[in-house]
């Protein structure tokens, strides 16, 4: 009668939770150290002026890109629905102000335009952004 002996194999294995630790410290290191900004959706070259100053964050950005079109929270808005979509925000909080980020070569006619829509929506504070000259 033969025996037959059955080896053990010992299987090794790589302990990933340590590695796994280290990826959720970074993780939130990174969420918690970044800055989160709410811009207007389209990339925009801001003109420069010497007295600019820096303002709330909880303000309504609209921005005209250098084609003259409008955008309100990253979406495309036209003229004649601007003044309506102001109203309802101004109406959740009227003491938000608003701020034109416009672009350098956008038509000044646009920018009007915007203005008048802001003034007839009864929006107390107007601002147009524009980058610090050094």
């Amino acid at each position: 009668m033969s025996f037959i002996r059955k080896r053990k194999r010992h299987t090794s294995f790589i302990d990933v939770s340590p590695m796994m630790d280290m990826v959720f410290i970074l993780l939130i290191f990174f969420i918690v150290t970044s800055t989160f900004t709410r811009e207007t959706g389209i990339d925009v070259t801001k003109p420069k002026a010497s007295t600019s100053k820096e303002l709330a964050r909880e303000s309504i950005m609209i921005g005209i890109s250098r084609q003259g079109t409008i955008h309100i929270n990253e979406t495309q808005v036209n003229l004649s629905s601007l003044q309506t979509i102001l109203k309802q925000m101004m109406a959740e909080s009227p003491d938000r102000p608003v701020v034109i980020v416009s672009d350098r070569d956008a038509p000044s006619g646009r920018i009007v335009d915007v203005l008048d829509e802001c003034n007839q929506a009864k929006v107390r504070k107007v601002s147009v952004s524009a980058l610090r000259d050094d």
